[in-house]
Formats: structure tokens, C-alpha cells, sequence
């Protein structure tokens, strides 16, 4: 194998609507730690979120942060005591690292770990790069049949998968899917994937909403000329996909009892619910925040094709065009994902 360089290319924001390149030294992996060379990093719309406001909550760019945290890459280099990845393993990064000792940790809610250090979310950089270092457990083989922005994309498949399971979603389900952006896209594939027999995808962009139908929506309605209350679709289960408040009472509405509603876009702090109908039907109303173990059921349904993640890339850019990435939706609305090649 080559020798790796000393320096490598990072694109850093260094406040709102202010990105730039920049060389820095490649890390070096630490005890139970890999190197990876990135090949493919999808944007995400947190990443367009620190982009334009600085901020996703509490969480602030105080300092230049290096965004990006759906990853895939190849395995460079080893750090002490690390054994899992041999050199030259292709391989997909779940870009959150907890801190295994805390309470969540012990009970395997690693997601809610409230020292969570995770790629592109202040202070911790992220993947739009030329190289970067995780604990190896982190790090999953990805196989051949997976692209690289595939591998890059089990990242948002992972947020599918937990919507599903936290819903319950199984054979017989009836699925409501409001938003057909990346996440509605793959929570519909994966439903799907899941048994369920009725799948339908809401969204005011034909073209979205086309790719549903064609990804394994069994039904698809555009919100802007049709009331939801019309289609007569009455689900089970509603992953919540928009975050836009209106589209999401809605949907509520639209569940039928003893229902689960899981609210996985973020749109606002806070949003208005029909409470009346949700204590009347007795619905469980749950929130989702990342996911837990979720890789090798998304490589599962990626490597066969269950949900297909290349049809979802539309756009590609080199890592002097990280600011065009996370712009283009607002240029284009046949958008779905851009994904940064670092080698491009």
C-alpha cells in the first residue's frame, strides 16, 4: 500500500454561508481506532441547517466545524490494538461515537448517550475530507454489491430502519409516509422491507413523489391538490417525514386507533397536535433520534436491493463544491440527494 500523505483537503465552514478549503494534517488512528480514506459522503439537511443558520438548537458553530456524516470509505491504517478492518476493506462509518459507560449506554440506548460525539454536529468534525478516524466498532464492512455513495447512504437507511422498528411496522402494516425527501424515501422502502402490505407517500413535488411509486410506494398523494382527508387512507402507522407542522396534525388525523405516529422530521421545536383524537384512539406518539445498531439491517436491505439507496443520488460534487452541494436544493427541485466525492 502507498504511503499515506502528511496532508490532506478539508472543507470547513467557518460561519453561516461561509465555506472554504483548507489543508490540514491526516489524523493518525488511536488505540482501537482505523483510518479511512473517504470516498463518498451524502449532505444531509442538518448539514444545509448549520450551513444557513450557524446552529441546530443547542448546538452551535462556535469554530470552524467540518460538516458531513454519511461516510463511506476504504481502510487505510490501523491504530494500536485495532483488529476488526484488515488495509483496503471497504466499509460504510456510523458517524456517532457514545461513551459506552453512561446509563443510555449500559441499556442499549446508546443513541440517547449524552456524550454522544458525532460527525458534523459542534465540536466534533465530520466527513468532508480526505480522511478520518473511528473506533473500529463503528466501522462496517460493506460488500461489492453496494456502491460507494450506496455504502455512504445506509447512514440515512439506519433512521428508516429505527422509524420502523420503534413503529412497530411488520407484515399486514398500513403506512403512512408524510414527506417524500431522502428519509421518507428509504422509511418507505423500508416498510416495505418490513411486510408492510400499504405503503402510501405524501409530498407537494411531483417528481418525489413519482420516485416513491417507483421505489415500492403502493400509493402516492400530492398534498398541495389533495386533501389527505380525501385519499380515505386510514394507516396504522404514520412516519412523520415533512416536519411541517400542518402536514403533520393532518396525518394524525389520518391514524386510525391504537395507532403509532413516529415523528422522525424536524421542522420546529414546536408543533400543535390533535390531542383529542390522539387520547380518543389512543395513539402512541413517540419521537426518534438517530438509531441503535441498526447497520447490519441496513447493509442486509441495501445489499438486496430491498431499498434501493442509488436511485436516491441525483447530484455529485468534488470537496471545492461543498457549498454548491448544500445549495443545489434551493436551485433545483429535482434534488434529492448530493453526495461530496473527496476524490472527484
Amino acid at each position: 500500500m502507498n504511503a499515506l500523505p502528511e496532508a490532506m483537503t478539508v472543507s470547513v465552514l467557518n460561519g453561516v454561508h461561509d465555506v472554504t478549503t483548507e489543508q490540514r494534517p491526516v489524523p493518525v488512528p488511536g488505540p482501537g481506532e482505523v483510518l479511512v480514506r473517504v470516498l463518498a459522503v451524502g449532505t444531509c439537511g442538518s448539514d444545509v441547517h448549520y450551513y444557513e443558520h450557524g446552529r441546530i438548537g443547542d448546538f452551535v458553530v462556535q469554530r470552524p466545524l467540518v460538516l458531513g456524516h454519511e461516510p463511506s470509505g476504504v481502510v487505510v491504517a490501523n491504530g494500536p490494538g485495532a483488529t476488526l478492518h484488515e488495509p483496503g476493506t471497504r466499509v460504510s462509518l456510523e458517524p456517532g461515537v457514545p461513551c459506552s459507560r453512561c446509563a443510555q449506554c449500559r441499556r442499549g440506548r446508546y443513541n440517547l448517550c449524552p456524550d454522544m460525539r458525532f460527525f458534523g454536529t459542534p465540536p466534533i468534525d465530520g466527513a468532508f475530507c480526505e480522511y478520518v478516524v473511528l473506533r473500529e466498532e463503528f466501522v462496517y464492512p460493506v460488500p461489492d454489491a453496494l456502491s460507494d455513495e450506496a455504502a455512504g447512504l445506509l447512514e440515512p437507511l439506519s433512521v428508516g430502519v429505527w422509524a420502523c422498528r420503534k413503529a412497530r411496522v411488520g407484515p399486514g402494516s398500513r403506512v403512512l409516509v408524510t414527506g417524500a425527501g431522502p428519509i421518507g424515501l428509504v422509511a418507505a422502502q423500508t416498510a416495505r422491507a418490513f411486510g408492510a402490505t400499504e405503503v402510501v407517500v405524501t409530498d407537494v413535488n411531483a417528481k418525489r413523489l413519482r420516485l416513491a411509486a417507483e421505489l415500492g410506494a403502493t400509493a402516492t398523494v400530492d398534498v398541495g391538490t389533495t386533501s389527505l382527508a380525501d385519499s380515505g387512507f386510514e394507516p396504522d402507522v404514520l412516519l412523520e417525514c415533512s416536519g411541517v407542522p400542518s402536514a403533520t396534525g393532518e396525518a394524525v388525523r389520518r391514524v386510525g386507533r391504537a395507532g403509532r405516529v413516529v415523528l422522525i422530521g424536524m421542522g420546529g421545536d414546536e408543533i400543535p397536535l390533535p390531542l383529542a383524537h390522539v387520547q380518543g384512539f389512543e395513539l402512541e406518539v413517540t419521537g426518534t433520534f438517530r438509531y441503535a445498531n441498526t447497520w447490519p439491517d441496513a447493509i442486509a436491505l441495501a445489499a438486496s436491493r430491498e431499498v434501493d439507496l442509488d436511485r436516491l443520488v441525483t447530484h455529485r460534487f468534488g470537496l471545492g463544491e461543498v457549498e454548491q452541494a448544500l445549495t443545489v436544493s434551493g436551485r433545483d427541485d429535482s434534488v434529492i440527494k448530493a453526495v461530496v466525492l473527496p476524490d472527484a
